[in-house]
């Protein structure tokens, strides 16, 4: 989740849309994929969860850098991303890989079908939550963002995912103030994961941290914007975590919040 102003193509029409999304794109390409130190930061993070041979679930993939790391640490990865224009690049750049599964869909309670509300300009913060949305709206620091138009996207859940692929070692989850859906798609705890927090809306990640804690025994750690490293040099428990997030600069903008079952 990175706001960075209104960009071209927001309300003009399908075809100044798709030049702008198409354009949005391509930004994200080269901001997720030319940053070599950052590619290193976040195989060292990843594997700290991801064996060589393991499992991961990539929820909301946009153009699959995360999903790329995965695979370079050797695991077999499911990646979803329900945006139409998004999944067709993610689809171009890990479409050929063995241990990849792409899915064009979201992730969600149950399923079905959801509302997306899509930002033409910057599709890193398209979304399926209508309060991102609201509380995007009096925040100054989100004041150019503009989403557009809606689509209807298909819906799974975590569980009916591990049905079909397996148990996965970890699961990553960044779909824009819709994670406490995806997680109340989920029945059984799983080894480790993450989610992203906004300071935006910092009661959704503390409701989030609740949830995990009614599945198991989570501790918590958390990363910042595109750091790729753990601020705490130990894991903490989940009031603990809540409060750091609640103390968190609006500055701070974005992280990521990562849960691992206690030995």
């Amino acid at each position: 989740m990175k706001p960075t102003g209104k960009r071209a193509g927001a309300a003009e029409g399908a075809a100044p849309r798709s030049r702008g999304m198409a354009a949005a794109i391509g930004r994200s390409l080269d901001i997720y994929y030319r940053d070599a130190a950052r590619t290193s930061r976040m195989d060292r993070l990843n594997a700290l969860f991801v064996p060589d041979g393991g499992l991961a679930f990539d929820i909301g993939a946009h153009v699959g850098d995360r999903t790329a790391s995965f695979l370079r640490l050797g695991a077999r990865v499911v990646a979803l991303e329900p945006q139409p224009q998004v999944f067709r690049a993610l689809r171009l750049i890990h479409g050929r890989q063995r241990r990849a599964v792409l899915e064009q869909m979201a992730a969600g309670e149950g399923p079905g079908e959801v509302e997306m509300f899509l930002n033409s300009g910057n599709p890193t913060v398209s979304t399926a939550s209508a309060d991102l949305v609201a509380a995007a709206s009096s925040a100054p620091a989100w004041k150019d963002e503009v989403w557009d138009r809606t689509v209807r996207v298909p819906v799974t859940t975590l569980d009916r995912l591990m049905a079909r692929h397996g148990v996965p070692d970890f699961v990553k989850i960044d779909v824009e103030g819709h994670e406490l859906m995806v997680l109340k798609g989920l029945a059984r705890a799983v080894p480790a994961l993450s989610f992203e927090v906004a300071t935006l809306q910092r009661d959704m990640a503390c409701a989030c941290i609740d949830r995990l804690c009614e599945l198991g025994p989570y501790e918590f750690n958390i990363s910042l914007g595109e750091d790729h490293r753990l601020r705490q040099s130990s894991w903490t428990n989940a009031p603990e975590m809540c409060a750091e997030i609640l103390r968190l600069p609006a500055a701070a903008n974005s992280g990521d919040i990562y849960a691992r079952l206690r030995a």
